[in-house]
């Protein structure tokens, strides 16, 4: 998987040169292709008609270069195990505050913070978003019983997406 920090690089050197224009790199299975516009109206058009692996909400700023990847059918979060707990309204989401990685343990040997059933407090850890290589510890918010995870270790997550559902007290 490429990292954000590697991709960030390699749009700041294909930025920087003038005689590349185009870059395309694969990698376990990934595809990474950054592309320079020839004009700003087409790096526009280029972003809308890239399809992504995650949901996404676009950035308020339009962005350059183009960066795409193909859609990632085993990354995505199982529909029917969001769907079915979502449909109580009375359960509270903890959502993603940033976009980054979902850990659900602090290291690879250690349980996980919380799992379905668990008993939570406002202050409890739930998970660790890691952004920009800085590990982001999420607490509940409230207190209540974790009714289920709706994302998986080592998961791509999004801005405001779902990361558990909560039955509060």
């Amino acid at each position: 998987m490429f990292k954000l920090s590697e991709i960030k690089e390699l749009i700041k050197l294909l930025d920087q040169t003038s005689s590349v224009h185009e870059l395309e790199i694969e990698s376990e299975g990934m595809k990474l292709a950054i592309r320079k516009p020839d004009r700003p109206e087409a790096d526009a058009a280029a972003i809308q008609a890239t399809p992504y692996a995650y949901p996404f909400t676009p950035a308020p700023q339009p962005l350059s270069p183009q960066v795409a990847a193909p859609p990632v059918v085993s990354e995505a979060p199982a529909a029917p195990q969001q769907q079915a707990p979502s449909a109580d309204g009375t359960l509270h989401k903890i959502v993603s505050p940033m976009v980054g990685t979902f850990y659900s343990a602090a290291s690879p040997d250690s349980p996980p913070f919380v799992k379905a059933g668990d008993r939570v407090n406002e202050k409890s850890t739930v998970c660790i978003i890691e952004a920009m290589k800085l590990m982001n510890e999420l607490e509940a918010e409230v207190k209540g019983e974790i009714v289920s995870v709706l994302a998986e270790n080592g998961q791509l997550v999004e801005y405001g997406q779902p990361l558990f559902l909560v039955r509060a007290d």
